[in-house]
């Protein structure tokens, strides 16, 4: 048994010293790790909404612990929700990091007290989300606006109450067919209402620049650029896709230069004042692919999708 008593002020500060090397070797503890690959992905409940029918919506999202791996996981035994159908419209293909607010699942009025469970199996590691219809849980648009970012903690404003978010119309069928190698074209009117007002030009100078890269952090969340910003991203589908011109990320990559609305020095994209941008897309691989698009003013969003059956 260790013995306070017969330790001076130098084995005092061996011990220290020990157990500070101690804690180094410890993963995770005193320095954050984070990984490129081979990690798991989180599920995550985000809240619930009600419906005017008197249905609910449950929200989620996720973390992938990899900024790197986009895992593909089929619905089945890896990927599914319980009880009830294991196929809730979830996604299959995962983006890196965290992604809020990703998709919701829609269960009837008399849901009551049960849980809707959402399992992932991703490199080996099993997780559960359980959404639930507890009050505590009810989400608004001004939970959205500050768990995404474009708010403060707990904090609001005339402008962000009065915001209304985006619509995104896919124009033509939500069906296509494609073949590898030869892009297909997303045509999509983007309508907002101009809110919340952006808070960056579309350029920088210098100066500003340098200030930007220079200033500490101002809160203890998340933050994001607020700005209109069209992306496409895979939601289902085994291959890659690449789009062109390329698209900002819907994904929290705080990195600098990282075409984010989360990265410190994004600025929001130009938008034709008809609102109409047009997208290519190019597969890889052949299979069916669903693309998710999602039109984002910083505070709110609005999604859409389309499924293209792809042969070689």
């Amino acid at each position: 048994m260790f013995n306070n008593t017969n330790v001076d002020g130098s084995g005092a500060t061996k011990v220290a010293l020990l157990f500070l090397v101690f804690l180094l070797t410890l993963p995770g503890v005193v320095n954050g790790q984070t990984y490129r690959k081979g990690q798991h992905v989180e599920p995550a409940f985000e809240g619930w909404r009600p419906n005017p029918d008197g249905s609910f919506n449950f929200m989620f999202g996720y973390m992938n612990e990899n900024w790197e791996e986009e895992p593909n996981v089929p619905i089945g035994e890896g990927n599914n929700f319980s009880p009830g159908e294991a196929d809730r419209g979830q996604p299959t293909h995962f983006l890196p990091r965290r992604n809020r607010f990703h998709f919701e699942v829609t269960v009837p009025s008399d849901w009551g007290e049960r849980e809707l469970i959402w399992t992932l199996n991703v490199n080996g590691v099993e997780r559960k989300a359980y959404a639930t219809l507890k009050a505590d849980y009810l989400v608004d648009n001004m939970i959205i606006a500050s768990e995404t970012g474009s708010l403060g903690a707990g904090t609001s404003s005339p402008e962000s109450r009065s915001n209304l978010p985006p619509v995104l119309t896919l124009e033509g069928d939500s069906v296509r067919v494609a073949r590898v190698g030869e892009p297909i074209s997303l045509s999509t009117h983007i309508w907002d209402d101009g809110l919340p007002k952006p808070r960056r030009e579309s350029s920088n100078t210098s100066d500003e620049l340098q200030r930007r890269m220079m200033r500490p952090p101002s809160r203890v969340t998340v933050g994001k650029v607020n700005g209109l910003f069209l992306s496409w991203n895979i939601y289902r589908g085994d291959g890659k896709v690449s789009f062109d011109p390329p698209l900002p990320k819907p994904w929290e990559d705080t990195r600098t230069a990282a075409n984010s609305p989360w990265g410190a020095l994004w600025l929001p994209p130009e938008i034709p004042q008809d609102g109409v941008l047009e997208i290519k897309a190019t597969f890889d691989e052949p299979g069916s692919y669903v693309l998710w698009g999602r039109a984002d003013d910083g505070g709110l969003y609005h999604d859409t999708y389309v499924t293209v059956h792809v042969s070689e």
